[in-house]
């Protein structure tokens, strides 16, 4: 990855955003939409502790100039339409509020994130965001019922997974919670699952490949799979080269398996 995807929480917090017109205009909605507040001069922003500075002058010089000025003074910097210059860049949003996606690309085309987003705009249904507070609200129950976090985390993989009861491309998703969180819930998928690849393009991996990469708690792998495969998985899966000697880790464990390409 070019970029580390983070969600940087601006509520309240001071946010620096210069210049005037077209280009900085946006960047004053989106600051204020996160609920941020948005500083115009530099020196203000730096004397109240501001994290983040947008700079979207229109003179080259005035941007290579403040950019400087703010990134010694500690903050992250963001210069319209100048990669070379940015700490961070500005995502395509699909906003199912307190569900968001940010789709980037590093600087490299914002027009092709839009239209990514764009795509998955119109696949989610629109009480996506309703599912995520609803299952926020239901986090104690968790608990209580899953004390385990790998429990909890197991039960909901089953349940907002392709074809489960919370299914979130399902429309009504979000209304089915407190009856999940009441219910028979189904045994949570767990032992050793392998899985032959035939090729090391993720891209030619199958929805239940795929699915279940995103769900393994370890990952069992060839010496010759892929890191593009592998990356596929969880960041906090568990990874063993083959040949493994011991016992398997607990939960679900995935076995990849390469053929001759």
């Amino acid at each position: 990855m070019r970029s580390l995807p983070l969600f940087h929480r601006v509520a309240g917090q001071p946010v620096v955003v210069l210049g005037a017109g077209a280009a900085a205009e946006p960047k004053r909605r989106l600051v204020e939409r996160a609920g941020g507040e948005v500083i115009d001069d530099l020196q203000a922003g730096i004397d109240r502790g501001a994290r983040l500075a947008f700079i979207a002058h229109d003179d080259p010089a005035m941007q290579d100039g403040d950019a400087i000025r703010a990134r010694c003074a500690g903050l992250l910097v963001n210069v319209v339409d100048r990669p070379d210059l940015c700490d961070f860049t500005v995502p395509s949003i699909v906003d199912r509020d307190p569900l968001l996606l940010a789709v980037g690309t590093s600087g490299a085309s914002a027009g092709l994130a839009k239209h990514v987003r764009l795509r998955l705009d119109a696949l989610l249904p629109a009480g996506l965001g309703q599912l995520a507070t609803a299952l926020e609200a239901a986090r104690a129950g968790l608990r209580a019922r899953w004390p385990q976090a790998a429990e909890r985390r197991r039960a909901l993989d089953g349940a907002l997974a392709q074809g489960g009861l919370l299914d979130p491309l399902v429309a009504g998703a979000e209304d089915k919670v407190a009856d999940w969180l009441a219910g028979e819930a189904a045994a949570p998928l767990t032992g050793r699952v392998e899985l032959m690849l035939t090729s090391n393009d993720p891209d030619d991996l199958t929805l239940r490949q795929a699915r279940l990469l995103g769900m393994a708690d370890a990952v069992l792998h060839d010496v010759g799979v892929a890191a593009a495969v592998l990356n596929r998985a969880r960041a906090d899966a568990v990874r063993l080269p083959l040949p493994h000697h011991g016992p398997d880790p607990a939960g679900l464990v995935i076995v990849i398996m390469a053929v001759n390409y």
